[in-house]
């Protein structure tokens, strides 16, 4: 419940703190006084949009502070989810700034308006004078039901497997639009596919490839330049390889005469060695080089067809001619197998929709379970609430699939015997609609744990005994939750059991809204003025005692 509100340069509000207690409060003023305002500035503290431009005082920040009291809530797992400090007794604070912008916190903890909105709707319900028509929206129709049908976790569900049949559908949409495509497009990715298949990309090795053909192309010059490599090294009497095997003997004498030449010879010894290791090689090399025309002309082929293919797909290395041939794969695969595809496909839609229309049912069922009851409630509460013939009708009728089930709901009303009932939005005046929707809202309460509802302005387009009941109702409810009214009607004021008056002030800096508690005897006169006007007769005045008594 809410314990208290501060508000300070908000609207025409330049400070004003109030303590709320539980049970039933009242709230009463004059039209235009500035209930509204305070109405605004809580609903700032529930997360809804601020007005920056209802900043008083331009200069300074707007400064909205509620206190509330969780011990009736089970919201240590939201503040945990949140990071935020859980305390039974929770501040909430709202501030506006002059620069624009707009600034939450829970328990001193910056949050985002998601979250806060969140946290505003376990705390606080506002019915507001607006929000009848809200009685012919889908959501509150099925919010209704499924409340009293305890639905949530069904719903939840179905809500699930509704989106995964959304999901199905989707894929195999866009399945069929990808191989339609694909279908006008398929000899020709087919050809290309082909064509970079053929070359088996995966074997191949660039840069081994363009070595191959280096030495291919010149053949001749490689083996005139190993001819003459080869003379120079063994040609007779003038080749290098025998004069070196000469000195390597000479110095080998030398060695064996004297030790300082001995790391000489082994080191000249070590050159003959080697290059006869490499005149073996080369040797080698010589047999191998021959011209291979035919081999030739093949990479050739293949270096041009590289070329050709990475120009055409815009590829620059052959890593991502290969990714190219991947994809083109796919495209193919999908057209050559698309039968199998749309089946797979098919099957998994089937079997989204099978679970949505089981969860749909058992969701019907168990609307259909509570209905009657639920009607026959609501009606007994209109026959307390002046209308003896009233009948409230909640119409089932199959529909496709939407977030709610296979189902719309209809709320139909006659408020005279012998008519049939028609749409509620329709038919009811606004008195009537007044009373449904407190019938509605008065069930609503009992299933919910709902600390604090606010009513604003429910009663209007009621008076005399009608005003009465409503008031007996509104009475009834507080006993298992805090109830705020903003009422006209004196029968209403007269049963809370607290009872505040906003009003304006004219101030230095002009006019100003205040509320504040009224004693005992201060709604004696308040609740006169709301019976007789402003001119207090002794008539207004007894009666007003009558009222409270």
């Amino acid at each position: 419940m809410i314990k208290s509100l501060s508000i300070k340069n908000y609207a025409l509000i330049d400070h004003l703190a109030v303590d709320f207690g539980a049970g039933f409060t009242v709230i009463t003023g004059e039209t235009g006084a500035g209930k509204s305002i305070v109405l605004g500035a809580l609903g700032l503290l529930l997360g809804q949009r601020a007005d920056l431009d209802s900043i008083k005082d331009k200069t300074t920040k707007s400064v909205i502070e509620g206190h509330f009291d969780l011990s009736q809530f089970k919201l240590q797992e939201f503040f945990k989810e949140n990071d935020l400090d859980f305390d039974l007794h929770t501040i909430i604070r709202r501030e506006l700034l002059p620069s624009g912008k707009s600034r939450a916190f829970v328990n001193d903890t910056p949050v985002n308006l998601s979250v806060l909105s969140i946290l505003g709707e376990q705390l606080i319900d506002i019915h507001s004078q607006g929000q009848q028509l809200e009685v012919n929206t889908t959501a509150f129709k099925f919010n209704l039901v499924d409340l009293i049908a305890d639905n949530k976790n069904l719903l939840a569900d179905y809500r699930e497997a509704f989106s995964q049949y959304k999901q199905a559908q989707k894929d195999l949409t866009s399945l069929k639009e990808t191989q339609a495509s694909a279908n006008k497009e398929f000899d020709y990715n087919k050809f290309l596919w082909t064509e970079l298949h053929e070359l088996q990309l995966d074997k191949l090795d660039e840069a081994a490839i363009d070595e191959e053909y280096e030495t291919l192309s010149n053949v001749e010059r490689i083996q005139d330049l190993l001819a003459e490599v080869m003379h120079q090294l063994s040609a007779e009497q003038v080749g290098a390889s025998e004069q070196l095997g000469h000195a390597n003997q000479q110095l080998g004498q030398l060695a064996r005469i004297s030790p300082l030449f001995k790391e000489l010879s082994e080191r000249m010894q070590s050159l003959h060695i080697e290059l006869t290791d490499l005149e073996s090689q080369l040797f080698e090399q010589q047999e191998q080089i021959e011209s291979d025309p035919d081999r030739l002309a093949s990479l050739e082929e293949l270096t041009r067809s590289l070329y050709d293919l990475k120009r055409k797909h815009a590829a620059g290395t052959l890593e991502e001619l290969i990714a190219k041939r991947d994809a083109l794969e796919k495209l193919v695969v999908m057209v050559e197998d698309q039968s199998e595809q749309l089946l797979a496909a098919e099957r998994a839609l089937n079997k989204a929709e099978q679970q949505m229309d089981s969860l749909a049912q058992e969701l019907h069922s168990a609307r259909a379970a509570v209905i009657p009851q639920l009607c026959e409630t609501i009606n007994a509460q209109l026959r307390m609430l002046e209308l003896p013939a009233a009948q409230f009708v909640i119409q089932q009728t199959n529909s496709e699939a939407n977030p709610y089930g296979q189902e719309t709901l209809e709320f139909l009303f006659s408020a005279n015997k012998g008519v049939t009932p028609g749409p509620l939005q329709k038919v009811a005046s606004g008195g009537e609609l007044s009373r449904v929707m407190l019938a509605l809202k008065a069930l609503m309460a009992q299933h919910t744990n709902l600390a604090t509802l606010i009513f604003d302005e429910i009663d209007t387009g009621v008076s005399g005994e009608v005003a009465n009941r409503i008031a007996d109702i509104m009475r009834q409810m507080s006993r298992s939750m805090q109830l705020l009214s903003i009422t006209h009607l004196p029968q209403v004021a007269a049963k809370g059991n607290h009872h505040f008056k906003v009003f304006k002030e004219d101030t230095a800096q002009g006019a100003a809204t205040r509320m504040r508690a009224l004693s005992s005897e201060e709604r004696v006169v308040e609740i006169a003025q709301m019976l007789g006007g402003q001119q207090l007769s002794e008539t207004a005045l007894n009666h007003a005692k009558e009222l409270l008594n």
